[in-house]
């Protein structure tokens, strides 16, 4: 059997957890960050865990050996 391609753009973008769960970075905190509010910035910092099955499902399909 073959070894499995790994999606190289999901893998930039979500990491799994010991546990299996999928860890990203939110979008919007590259550029005109100008006309956000502090609030907003500092949201934008921290990961957040995939909510889904099917998304779950999808993503881990894309990380053969995560």
């Amino acid at each position: 059997m073959p070894k499995l391609k790994t999606k190289k753009g999901v893998a930039k973008r979500f990491k799994l957890t010991k546990t299996g769960k999928i860890k990203y970075h939110s979008e919007g905190k590259r550029h005109l960050l100008s006309s956000k509010g502090k609030k907003r910035k500092r949201k934008l910092r921290k990961a957040s865990m995939l909510e889904g099955s099917k998304e779950r499902k999808y993503i881990k399909r894309m990380l053969p050996y995560g």
